[in-house]
């Protein structure tokens, strides 16, 4: 079946669709990981975008439940240069095709994928539109110029948590309080505003009671719980579009510890009285190098955003920059000089990728201790 990928400056890329019929339109962006595509496919922060991978070959170790991050796949569309049918990996459960046919998302294969990334690299992520349904170029030019982008839309509320939730070693569990959560000495108080179910994991294996609230949740209702820390999670779009969610980490500052991830990042950096800007292409991998300017040390992290603090708008006197990206030296990481609060761009759950910063966990149960 075939399929047109057009973007809203006029560029056409063809190819076919190996998951049947649909239309779509996002955000264009390319992911360099190699693997990983499941992991990616199941994260929340990819709501509101079409995904290419630069990798060529996608679908060749199949798909199982143990690796989905969410409830769901949250991409809009998925672009590879070969779509492999045929999985052969000891955990697979099924094919890709089947996963994205399941959450009603198009697969486009045969698109030539080096010039689709070369192009958003030097043109920048821009609006597009997938279809097999509408194969007009003029058309489909228009209807991607015409939807939606990401700049200013709350696309946390699109993915948050509808109800509180605890998490155990069996996955979600209903309630509040921390009623439902598994065991821990310390309680965590997990602020979904699209999280990805590694970071839960985590916190679980490092002595943690996570209470996830959806991002809606105020401040009082919060500290009520009686936490000992405060986990900001990932998730997608604009952070200067997510309303509340700034006011409400402001209001916890200094009475628990805070610890941040990608859009948690940059919704520290806003509560911080900073701003954020839209890169060009973002940030989407599992091989970029971060340098902890605390230590010196290098860590190969994974990473999904498109938007980034700007270290300028904020008080030197009251922030610290601690990461740095190594390939444009863009802000990935900052903490608090007086207040116990630090976050990252980048995702140390890995899931998928390295797991050279998983010590920020240890950091952050250091900092509740």
């Amino acid at each position: 079946m075939r399929a047109c990928i057009a973007l809203e400056d006029g560029t056409i890329f063809e190819g076919v669709s190996f998951t049947g019929s649909g239309e779509t339109s996002g955000e264009v962006v390319f992911n360099t990981g190699m693997s990983g595509y499941q992991e990616l496919l199941s994260d929340p922060s990819y709501r509101g975008q079409i995904v290419a991978m630069t990798y060529p070959l996608i679908g060749n170790y199949g798909v199982n439940d143990e690796d989905m991050e969410s409830d769901r796949v949250q991409v809009e569309a998925f672009i590879v240069r070969e779509y492999c049918p045929f999985p052969s990996n000891f955990r697979s459960q099924g094919t890709l095709a089947d996963l994205l046919r399941k959450s009603g998302v198009l697969g486009v294969e045969g698109v030539d994928t080096r010039a689709l990334t070369r192009h958003i690299r030097q043109a920048g992520a821009m609006k597009g539109i997938v279809s097999t349904q509408d194969l007009d170029h003029a058309s489909l030019v228009a209807k991607a110029r015409q939807a939606p982008g990401l700049v200013g839309r709350d696309l946390a509320r699109e993915v948050t948590c509808p109800e509180p939730y605890g998490w155990t070693a069996a996955g979600p569990v209903a309630g509040t309080s921390f009623t439902s959560a598994g065991p821990g000495r310390y309680k965590v108080v997990a602020i979904d505003c699209g999280l990805k179910y590694n970071q839960l994991r985590l916190l679980a294996e490092h002595g943690c009671r996570v209470q996830v609230v959806p991002c809606s949740t105020d401040p009082d209702t919060i500290l009520a719980m009686e936490p000992d820390g405060i986990f900001l999670s990932n998730g997608p779009g604009d952070p200067a579009g997510i309303a509340g969610v700034p006011e409400t980490i402001r209001a916890l500052l200094g009475k628990k510890p805070i610890f941040g991830i990608c859009l948690g990042n940059q919704l520290l950096g806003l509560a911080y009285g900073g701003r954020t800007y839209k890169l060009k292409f973002g940030h989407r991998g599992i091989n970029q190098p971060v340098k902890d300017l605390t230590t010196g040390k290098v860590e190969i992290t994974s990473q999904n955003h498109g938007f980034c603090v700007d270290m300028d708008s904020l008080d030197p006197a009251d922030i610290e920059l601690t990461h740095i990206n190594l390939n444009d030296n863009s802000v990935e990481g900052i903490r608090h000089r007086r207040f116990p609060a630090f976050s990252v761009q980048y995702h140390p759950e890995n899931a998928p990728g390295p797991h050279d910063a998983v010590y920020l966990f240890d950091r952050f149960v250091q900092m509740m201790k």
